[in-house]
């Protein structure tokens, strides 16, 4: 058994090339952050039509559903770690471009919405690409503590770095947060190419095998297999829960509690801690319950820190609440990942990662239209209470599947 835990330990170190795949994730995730927080405020520098300003969010969704599934057949062709670099390597050419463009004045919203399209169209192919990888680079045994810790790693780098920065940098003039971000996609793609790993070994396809015939075949092996099935639809439920609750809260906070600014960066701030406890605590719950036990404990909770957070007129009852709710997100998120590589074929793990992302993302922008109308007919706090529904909902897809 201490052989086994020895073994587990030094796979998830940097020698085994998990601890390079961990830093790029980590770094790249710092840049993405600075460019999230610093791209809405040039945004609205740039036009007061709070509706440009928002496609350029919705731009960060729309290339899942047109090239989500693409992006997860091309997945498992490619030597996915190759796929990885050559994508991170593009995208920091990008960013750099958008930095100068910035700096000398030629920003505009059309650049904008075109430059958000373009990094998300890349993100499909390098996102299931990484999940394709990771398999290779630990041992099964040590899916759910890597996952949790490249979670968890990427949280602290988003929350608790990226976001306290992006004003310092700013100081500095409107493109340096963009520069970074090209700057953490260039250091990302050497971490990656830096690694030993072999491409998979794959059996040969057969001929007249077509892109469409793979994605189809993804999506087939994803809805045959039970569980991964109900935990799409649980995730989907979740995602529309989420983007009701996110399109709205700085709302809630600042006008349903009054709670100002400093309000609203206390309840994202408790919502990153949570969430960096919850990597801490992953694995452990997963192997006291089973993994997708833990996702079904993980929900429920969700659930009662939603209702005190759309019942409990207090800031200190929202803070809470959104610690725990952040905690629960991460035992959900890293065990859903790691359910998903440990049910599917290696060679099809790609394109089931793609259908399930697909699928789940879509939920995000219609639970963004959904938080704004209730919050706009019934109260602002209507929102957390409507994603304690969606939730619970989700939930309850999960029990059947509890033995």
């Amino acid at each position: 058994m201490a052989a086994v835990q020895a073994a587990e330990t030094a796979a998830l170190g940097w020698r085994g090339g998990f601890g390079r795949l961990l830093s790029a994730a980590v770094v790249s995730k710092f840049g993405d952050a600075l460019r999230t927080a610093a791209m809405p405020l040039l945004a609205a520098s740039l036009t007061s039509d709070p509706m440009l300003v928002a496609l350029v969010t919705a731009c960060g969704y729309l290339p899942w559903l047109l090239f989500g599934l693409l992006g997860g057949a091309v997945a498992d062709r490619v030597d996915q770690r190759r796929a990885m670099w050559a994508v991170d390597g593009v995208r920091g050419l990008l960013m750099a471009a958008f930095a100068v463009a910035v700096a000398l004045g030629h920003a505009s919203i059309a650049l904008l919405l075109v430059v958000a399209f373009a990094l998300t169209t890349l993100q499909t192919l390098f996102d299931n690409a990484a999940t394709a990888l990771l398999p290779s680079l630990v041992p099964s045994a040590a899916l759910g503590r890597a996952n949790a810790r490249l979670m968890t790693g990427q949280q602290i780098a988003s929350a608790f770095l990226a976001a306290p920065l992006v004003p310092v940098l700013l100081l500095g003039g409107p493109s340096v947060p963009y520069a970074a971000d090209a700057a953490t996609y260039v250091l990302a793609a050497v971490l990656i190419a830096s690694l030993r790993t072999p491409p998979a070994e794959r059996a040969p396809r057969p001929a007249g095998s077509t892109l469409r015939g793979d994605i189809a075949a993804g999506l087939k092996a994803l809805w045959a297999d039970r569980a991964l099935r109900g935990l799409c639809a649980a995730t989907t439920l979740c995602n529309i829960g989420m983007g009701a609750l996110i399109a709205v809260l700085v709302l809630h906070v600042t006008g349903w509690l009054d709670s100002g600014q400093a309000g609203f960066a206390a309840v994202l701030t408790a919502y990153g801690a949570g969430s960096v406890v919850g990597g801490l605590v992953a694995g452990r719950l997963a192997q006291r319950v089973g993994r997708l036990r833990s996702v079904f404990v993980a929900g429920t909770v969700q659930v009662g820190s939603l209702v005190v957070l759309g019942t409990v007129r207090e800031l200190w009852a929202a803070v809470a609440a959104m610690a725990v709710f952040g905690l629960m997100g991460l035992v959900w998120n890293a065990n859903q990942t790691t359910l998903m590589q440990e049910r599917s074929p290696a060679a099809m793990l790609g394109r089931i990662s793609a259908a399930f992302r697909t699928t789940a993302v879509a939920g995000a922008p219609l639970g963004a239209l959904l938080g704004g109308l209730v919050a706009a007919g019934w109260g602002l706090n209507t929102p957390a209470l409507l994603a304690a529904a969606l939730f619970a909902l989700a939930v309850a897809a999960l029990a059947p599947l509890i033995n």
